[in-house]
């Protein structure tokens, strides 16, 4: 792989020329603009590709992380963009070290971080970094979209729930266990059988 065809600059390119074409191949791969897309892996390759060949001509770190360039510009479009990839491949441990590295914890890391809550399970955490992003960037319509999904899903869940008497003190186990014997009771009358016994 030749590191200046893959970034577009000539072998005698400046570090800030070399950033400048790194900047903005990032933002044409970035992950937010092949959402839904059958080229987002190609796009994901592409990016990885062009992260390999930054850090190599400015000495960094791999994998898109250039510590050096992180800690004079801040949490960088590669390091976001590296995580969205490892969430997108379901990698959740390697991306929360990753973004767990970072500093500092702007609206992008809340939003990455409550998004691995979410594919974790864990809704209530979730909710509360996805909230932070939206309090942080009130404008980017993906935090509140990923918020007001999640938000959606919970209150579905609970009132589903109340629906069938959880959280609402109508139904214990005693009543549960009633209502199976009932039902195995009327299904044997009919010739099935509800709960098999021996």
């Amino acid at each position: 792989m030749n590191p200046y065809e893959v970034l577009g600059v000539s072998p005698g390119a400046s570090q800030e020329e070399i950033k400048k074409a790194y900047r903005e191949l990032v933002k044409k791969y970035h992950p937010d603009q092949y959402k839904d897309n059958p080229l987002g892996d190609l796009a994901a390759e592409k990016l990885k590709e062009i992260n390999d060949a930054y850090n190599m001509l400015t000495g960094g770190s791999g994998g898109g992380y250039n510590s050096s360039y992180s800690q004079s510009q801040g949490a960088g479009y590669a390091d976001f963009s590296q995580i969205r990839i490892l969430i997108n491949q379901n990698r959740l441990s390697e991306a929360e070290r990753m973004l767990d590295a970072l500093n500092p914890r702007n609206a992008e890391w809340n939003y990455l971080k409550g998004v691995i809550l979410m594919k974790r399970g864990w809704f209530t955490s979730a909710v509360n970094y996805l909230n932070t992003a939206c309090q942080m960037d009130p404008s980017n319509m993906e935090y509140r979209n990923a918020l007001n999904n999640l938000s959606f899903g919970a209150n579905q869940y609970r009132a589903m729930g109340n629906n069938y008497g959880y959280n609402r003190g109508g139904m214990d186990t005693c009543d549960c266990c009633a209502n199976l014997i009932c039902a195995d009771c009327l299904c044997e009358c009919m010739g099935g059988d509800l709960i098999p016994c021996c």
